[in-house]
């Protein structure tokens, strides 16, 4: 989709600091999980945020 704006960044960071454990490589589970865990009322935002979120879960180093 090109450049995220930076209050998705700032939001999906925040998440992933505070809620790492809850997310994982799918967005459809991601959904649910930031719609449980924000007060993020509009559906576009909250999938951006879950979009961003999931990119990062998938794309993070794996730690051995």
């Amino acid at each position: 989709m090109g450049i995220k704006p930076s209050y998705i960044k700032s939001i999906g960071t925040a998440l992933l600091e505070q809620h790492g454990k809850s997310f994982n490589g799918s967005f459809e589970d991601n959904k649910l999980v930031v719609s449980e865990i924000t007060t993020i009322e509009s559906k576009a935002i909250r999938n951006r945020v879950a979009g961003y979120v999931t990119r990062k879960v998938n794309t993070a180093p794996i730690h051995r």
